[in-house]
């Protein structure tokens, strides 16, 4: 079975470990293997996401470089279109339009609940096919 890979761009090193944390109960619950990709800025975290191709991209709206609606924007509107998950984590909850704008397909206000973001995650990533 192949892995899942998720890529968490924030410069928080608090959110980077709490969402690794939740992508890990994942794992467990779902019983596929997870592959975790980890980018300090908008920046690095774009060219791992072209680079690397994860399934879901989850990004802090406050990420240095480029924030998470950059980072989505960019994702979502080339010519080929990033074919990943995209969920932004906010700063603010009026920022929600800014995420749909850009593209993401879900978005959470800080503090994520684990729960509510596992559930998302569960729905917007397909089983993998055995290979």
């Amino acid at each position: 079975m192949s892995a899942v890979k998720a890529l968490v761009i924030s410069a928080d090193p608090e959110l980077r470990e709490q969402l690794s944390v939740t992508l890990r109960v994942l794992e467990r619950r779902g019983g596929e293997r997870w592959e975790h990709l980890e980018a300090r800025n908008g920046i690095e975290g774009l060219k791992l996401a072209w680079r690397e191709l994860p399934d879901l991209v989850v990004v802090d709206e406050i990420a240095s470089g480029a924030g998470a609606f950059a980072v989505a924007k960019d994702l979502r509107g080339q010519m080929q279109p990033f074919p990943g998950a995209i969920v932004i984590v906010l700063a603010r909850k009026q920022d929600a339009w800014l995420a749909r704008w850009s593209g993401a397909d879900r978005w959470f206000v800080r503090p994520v609940d684990p729960f509510a973001l596992g559930d998302a995650v569960a729905e917007l990533i397909p089983e993998k096919e055995t290979a």
